[in-house]
């Protein structure tokens, strides 16, 4: 069931455009995710979701309501939402008073300002510290404090900008354990906005790409990152291996794709003379070094021109008359005697080639 619906938004600030006719639709308890560069834009929607501005067009609809023309329906429906902003404000007060402050504004009763405020640091992670004062405490404790103030009101809907901006690794892990920790046992919506796609990945539903002002996509992590739609949203998901060709040959599903002199063989809905885009995940690329070894549709020779460490993994680059990038242990690093120069072979199924259209 949609909880909230978006229709045709667009916000200018001085003539200048910042969001181009948004379209999009929140499902009750789902998590939804923005992902896309820094400046593009996705503050400004998540204000306009939570209602804290009025879009320049379109209409906002919260459970059937629409929201975006009538103050007190505003009003009604904010209550029902709470926004975490990145680098939240905390008061000059112990946390346990940072959390009850939003209950104490809504005249609660103290009895369960007590009760409401003790299960939500517990699920936070922070029944330790309600007494200590909350500008005493570290970043991601901090952002765990704001994550606790917008939850003991009970939200529907809970807006996230960067929940882990300019926190260290270990901080970003504890403030995603929360989240996951939310999403599983209240089954709130969210709706949150992160340059990091990866968060978006391991913490969403469905994902939005958003590009300079306009969602480009909108999909499972799987297809956002199996499938892009275009370049621009192949690029912000980390696919290194996009090249442009001509659909030279189409037998039923299976595509002969001339790139730089060579055919690279694909199952896509394209056909003959269609310009496009071949883009392989470099984790679908098998290094090896006889041609034999592999039963893969396409199997280049090529030369390692860069190798570079990558976490647990190495990234190899290939030059096989066009660059291919791929990735493997460094185990196997060693075993195949990898060096810059050799004469190697990658392979990768058909089926693992993703083809988008080539747009003039």
């Amino acid at each position: 069931m949609v909880l909230l619906d978006a229709s045709g938004l667009g916000q200018r600030y001085d003539g200048r455009e910042v969001l181009k006719d948004i379209n999009l639709e929140i499902e009750r308890g789902e998590v939804f995710t923005l992902i896309g560069p820094t400046g593009t834009g996705k503050t400004t929607l998540l204000r306009l979701l939570d209602l804290l501005e009025i879009p320049s067009s379109g209409k906002i609809y919260f459970d059937g309501t629409d929201v975006a023309a009538s103050r007190g329906a505003r009003l009604e429906a904010r209550r029902r939402m709470s926004f975490v902003q990145q680098g939240p404000v905390v008061f000059r007060m112990s946390v346990y008073d940072n959390v009850a402050c939003a209950l104490r504004w809504r005249h609660v009763a103290h009895e369960l300002i007590r009760q409401k405020v003790g299960s939500v640091l517990e699920l936070v992670g922070l029944a330790g510290q309600r007494s200590q004062r909350a500008r005493t405490l570290s970043g991601g404790e901090t952002q765990r404090v704001a994550i606790a103030r917008a939850l003991v009101t009970e939200p529907e809907m809970l807006f996230l900008d960067e929940p882990t901006a300019n926190l260290d690794p270990i901080s970003t892990a504890q403030v995603e354990e929360v989240l996951a920790r939310i999403i599983r046992e209240h089954k709130t919506t969210v709706v949150m906005a992160t340059h990091d796609r990866l968060q978006g990945h391991r913490l969403a539903s469905r994902i939005g790409v958003m590009i300079d002002g306009q969602i480009l996509q909108v999909g499972s992590p799987n297809e956002i990152f199996g499938s892009p739609v275009n370049r621009e949203v192949a690029e912000f998901v980390g696919v290194e291996n996009i090249v442009g060709g001509v659909v030279v040959e189409k037998d039923d599903s299976l595509a002969s794709i001339k790139i730089d002199g060579v055919a690279i063989q694909a199952v896509c809905e394209f056909v003959k003379d269609d310009r496009v885009y071949v883009l392989i995940k470099p984790e679908d690329i098998t290094f090896i070094l006889s041609k034999e070894l592999s039963s893969a549709r396409n199997i280049f020779e090529g030369r390692i021109t860069r190798m570079a460490p990558v976490g647990s993994l190495v990234r190899v680059e290939v030059d096989c008359g066009f660059p291919l990038f791929g990735v493997i242990t460094e185990k196997s690093k060693q075993q195949l005697d990898f060096q810059i120069g050799k004469q190697i072979y990658a392979s990768f199924k058909a089926t693992a080639v993703h083809v988008i259209k080539k747009l003039d």
